[in-house]
């Protein structure tokens, strides 16, 4: 790629950075969403079933501030999972609503639009994981890892979003219509559940307990959990790191792909 190039392709992608930023400020029942969808879950669990959740964990039996404790990860990663569905539907309104075809049309670089939505949307999703984790120290989380426990876990999270918004974007290409592309997305909210996020894997029935230990949001769950209570787990952030890069390369190559097959895709 020669400097020329480069710089055409960096002035692009800000350009569709700066129009998913306007896009955020205009309607900011979509952040408000994401940050309130987490936040009211969060509360539910911790005092609704919190008194009883927290008596089975174990070791950390304790009751609601113990759940709390073992539950913010997982709301966390509910709030990733939920901006991955707006961004999905995002995606699948520009591929539908001629947009893109007018971008194409456009003497600009490809890939600067998809920059744009994956940016965009890992800085509205971030943001509201900032919010979500206010809020939960609000109802009484202390991270006993410290600060380097905070900023560990915010590195995790950092790259979680963005793997699983580059799948988003892969599915949101992928949708036949708006209203396919926003149920795609809810297997990550599946996986969630049958996960660790809520309860500990070796409560579940053994096959069940299989599969929920080698999906990779059990791993994203203990390594955000390991460094937020102090005491994490080195084979955790390892698989992590492997699933984060997985994921973000599989679906980077899926989304050009789609992007380029599809150069007449038609209102559905």
């Amino acid at each position: 790629m020669s400097a020329a190039t480069f710089n055409t392709t960096v002035a692009d992608s800000a350009t569709m950075i700066r129009r998913s930023y306007l896009r955020m400020r205009r309607y900011p029942t979509l952040t408000f969403a994401l940050v309130l969808t987490p936040l009211v879950v969060l509360v539910l669990f911790v005092y609704v079933f919190g008194g009883a959740m927290g008596q089975g964990l174990g070791s950390l039996s304790g009751g609601r501030k113990a759940y709390l404790d073992y539950i913010l990860p997982g709301i966390l990663l509910m709030g990733v999972a939920s901006s991955a569905q707006t961004t999905a539907i995002s995606v699948a309104k520009d591929m539908t609503e001629g947009i893109i075809a007018r971008f194409r049309t456009m003497d600009i670089a490809r890939g600067s639009v998809l920059t744009g939505h994956v940016v965009g949307a890992w800085t509205q999703c971030m943001l509201a994981l900032v919010v979500v984790a206010l809020g939960a120290v609000g109802l009484g989380f202390r991270a006993h890892g410290g600060a380097g426990g905070w900023l560990g876990a915010a590195g995790i999270l950092a790259l979680i979003t963005f793997a699983v918004t580059w799948l988003a974007v892969g599915m949101g290409l992928a949708a036949k219509s708006v209203e396919s592309s926003s149920n795609t997305p809810m297997i990550l909210l599946l996986l969630l559940f049958f996960g660790s996020s809520f309860v500990p894997t070796a409560t579940m029935p053994v096959g069940l307990r299989w599969f929920a230990q080698h999906q990779p949001f059990t791993p994203f769950n203990e390594s955000v959990r390991g460094l937020l209570t102090g005491h994490v787990h080195g084979g955790d952030v390892i698989a992590t790191l492997a699933w984060c890069a997985g994921i973000t390369v599989v679906s980077y190559i899926w989304s050009l792909r789609r992007y380029n097959r599809d150069p007449d895709r038609a209102v559905a």
